[in-house]
């Protein structure tokens, strides 16, 4: 239980106030997989059982609620009084989707924002290799938070069309072997160079 008082404080110490919508939802989903409640926020609470359900599922459906109340109540803390008044009678779930209602044009906003740097972006002559590429993968895995995931092969296509001249050769020499890499490994080949 240590760890998982820790990570609270993740949530504790970034409250949200709306601007920070986008990163207050990832430190909440690893304060919630912590303490194996992150289904919470993607599986809506389910109709409760019949009169005549199995135990089983009696067990499950009270389960959930106890879990979804719990979550519900660490997502409470860590908003400011605000959202806290606005949200108190609404479940983990249903909260999660009336914020991304509210700060949806937000993420929106960030996602162009990053989109432009990673389209426009190119490596600096003289600068490092690892470095730019490192950047870019940056973007790339933050268009990925925001709900954008795009395929490791377009990935790397970016990082490689931005090289300066000087990584012509590198660049002709991944292409003609046909080298199919990750990202990682393509930063790994290029620490080598």
């Amino acid at each position: 239980m240590t760890s998982s008082v820790n990570l609270r404080s993740l949530v504790d110490s970034n409250k949200l106030t709306g601007p920070n919508f986008l990163d207050w939802l990832r430190n909440l989903r690893i304060v919630l997989r912590s303490e194996e409640l992150g289904y919470i926020l993607d599986v809506p609470l389910p109709d409760p059982p019949a009169a005549d359900a199995s135990d089983e599922d009696q067990k499950a459906y009270r389960k959930h609620l106890k879990d979804s109340d719990m979550a519900t109540c660490i997502m409470l803390a860590s908003m400011s009084p605000e959202l806290q008044k606005q949200h108190e009678s609404m479940d983990a779930h249903t909260i999660v989707f009336h914020l991304r209602e509210l700060f949806d044009e937000q993420a929106r906003s960030e996602r162009f924002e990053t989109s432009r740097l990673l389209f426009t972006t190119k490596m600096t002559p003289g600068s490092s290799a690892v470095q730019y590429a490192l950047k870019m993968n940056g973007y790339i895995e933050r268009l990925a938070v925001l709900g954008f995931v795009m395929d490791y092969e377009l990935s790397v296509d970016l990082i490689l069309v931005g090289f300066s001249d000087s990584y012509s050769q590198f660049v002709l020499n991944y292409r003609m072997n046909q080298i199919s890499t990750t990202i990682l490994e393509l930063i790994n080949l290029l620490s080598r160079q």
